[in-house]
């Protein structure tokens, strides 16, 4: 069956729940962002054509609401809990350089980083290649249980990691991580800063005005960040460490070798696991 997805969460879910009865395709280049990439008329046709479309919902790839996609052929996997979408307090609109300037809605979408909510698309995939292949029901329920075992078990690591200090407060670069926040207890402030990018003045002072209330010494970033970004921070006390989204497809590994490094990342700033006591 000929699938198509407009995140690699979503792809790893599918190919992993889907197997050989699937073939799964998301078509954003690699260097971008797939919440914000508009695809040209002839990748639109291609996902209008497919046998299943599977969307992540909460606001993410916009253009999907301009377009006329196949009802019956499209699943949105958040739809089920549309009642725990994160409301932003109003779009924030700020560059990427040459990338161009982007909005963040007033909806969160990076929902797979609650893992139990993850768990929950990955569910409404499986009911959706089923409807799609009845005759292979079982074998997609079989693998949806594996796959929802592993994000079971990142979900309680970092339940067990967070625990250890939830109030201990964090700087996160980018406004991706409220579903991260909200499911762990995370303590965030947010800022609006790109990992490849120095950022200047303005910015520096916007962190600065933070800090004052928010007395951080880390800094969480969804990709490595610059060494001039790294050795300012840390002469300020900022420790930088890499969680993330892996919204696009991964240089290494895959979704679930991603999220767990972000885990074993996280135990830099809270601790290890195995030293914390349930």
């Amino acid at each position: 069956m000929n699938v198509f997805v407009v995140n690699y969460p979503l792809k790893y879910f599918t190919e992993r729940i889907g197997g050989e009865q699937v073939r799964v395709t998301f078509p954003a280049p690699l260097d971008v962002d797939p919440a914000y990439w508009v695809p040209d008329i002839a990748a639109i046709t291609e996902y209008q054509q497919a046998d299943l479309i599977v969307l992540n919902g909460a606001g993410y790839a916009k253009w999907v609401e301009k377009v006329s996609l196949p009802r019956a052929r499209t699943v949105n996997t958040s739809r089920r809990f549309k009642d725990r979408y994160i409301i932003l307090e109003g779009a924030v609109t700020h560059s990427h350089g040459p990338k161009g300037e982007h909005a963040h809605g007033d909806v969160a979408f990076t929902t797979w980083l609650d893992f139990r909510l993850a768990a929950r698309q990955a569910e409404a995939t499986a009911e959706a290649l089923s409807r799609k292949l009845p005759e292979h029901r079982e074998t997609f329920t079989k693998n949806l249980a594996s796959l929802q075992d592993e994000l079971k078990a990142l979900d309680s690591a970092a339940r067990k990691l967070v625990g250890k200090n939830r109030d201990r407060p964090l700087v996160v670069s980018h406004p991706v991580y409220d579903y991260l926040a909200r499911a762990y207890g995370m303590n965030i402030r947010s800022v609006h800063w790109e990992p490849d990018e120095v950022p200047d003045g303005r910015q520096w002072m916007e962190l600065q005005e933070i800090l004052r209330e928010h007395a951080a010494d880390w800094m969480l970033w969804e990709g490595a960040p610059d060494p001039e970004t790294v050795s300012k921070l840390k002469s300020i006390g900022i420790t930088s460490v890499v969680f993330d989204p892996c919204g696009n497809v991964p240089e290494l590994g895959n979704f679930l070798s991603v999220m767990e490094q972000n885990i074993r990342n996280l135990e830099d700033v809270y601790g290890p696991i195995n030293k914390n006591k349930e």
